[in-house]
């Protein structure tokens, strides 16, 4: 392998960890024991991913690397015993979150390029790896998705995905193409963590009157 495919493998298992130590801050919140921090560090890490594989009929990515599952438990345990040393963990979940975030939007359209998935289908493997390990996670945990927060956070993953898609479909270099996917979607999150970016919500308004028809039964 090249020297960025071994950089690519790299961030291919820090994706894992930090998305593992996300899982296992929300089990520090819900007051689990290890098993459970073990438990919901590996959904949140292997949990787009696997989606994303069994859609697109490939192996599943982790049954390849035992040591993503070696990874993952060890960073559950860590946090099991020092995360009670970190202050507004929530806020470290949000950075862990993003960080993973960027990293599988990429790789995971990526992947589902060299599987021959069509562009827009890239994209969509993209969005779903990055972001299906924590709606898993916060389901489980009784907690409101990030996805469905208003803060930006499916649409950072899009757009990374999108443009390493877009930039590879062009031509360009594939090193430039991950590397920027990567680095626009990290900072479109960040900015939404940062700043409350969120897009508009939907406003309810009042109901229509209907001057032909008569007050209700």
């Amino acid at each position: 392998m090249s020297p960025f495919d071994d950089a690519l493998a790299a961030l291919s298992f820090l994706g894992c960890a930090v998305f593992a130590a996300a899982g296992a801050l929300t089990a520090s919140r819900k007051q689990l024991d290890p098993v459970g921090f073990i438990l919901i560090a590996a959904v949140t890490a292997f949990g787009g991913g696997t989606t994303r594989d069994l859609l697109l009929g490939a192996p599943v990515f982790w049954l390849k690397e035992p040591g993503l599952l070696a990874l993952t438990a060890g960073v559950a345990m860590l946090v099991f015993f020092a995360a009670h040393l970190a202050e507004r963990r929530f806020l470290w979940l949000l950075w862990a979150d993003a960080i993973g975030l960027a990293i599988f939007a990429v790789l995971g359209a990526e992947a589902a390029l060299r599987e021959g998935a069509s562009p827009g289908i890239a994209v969509l493997m993209g969005i779903i790896t990055a972001t299906f390990g924590g709606i898993i996670r916060d389901v489980i945990c009784d907690e409101l998705p990030l996805i469905l927060r208003r803060e930006i956070y499916a649409t950072a993953a899009a757009i990374g995905a999108g443009i390493y898609v877009g930039l590879e479909s062009v031509g360009l270099d594939r090193t430039i193409a991950i590397s920027a996917g990567m680095l626009l979607a990290l900072l479109i999150r960040a900015a939404a963590i940062l700043r409350a970016w969120s897009l508009p919500a939907y406003r309810a308004r009042a109901g229509r009157d209907y001057p032909d028809r008569g007050p209700p039964p």
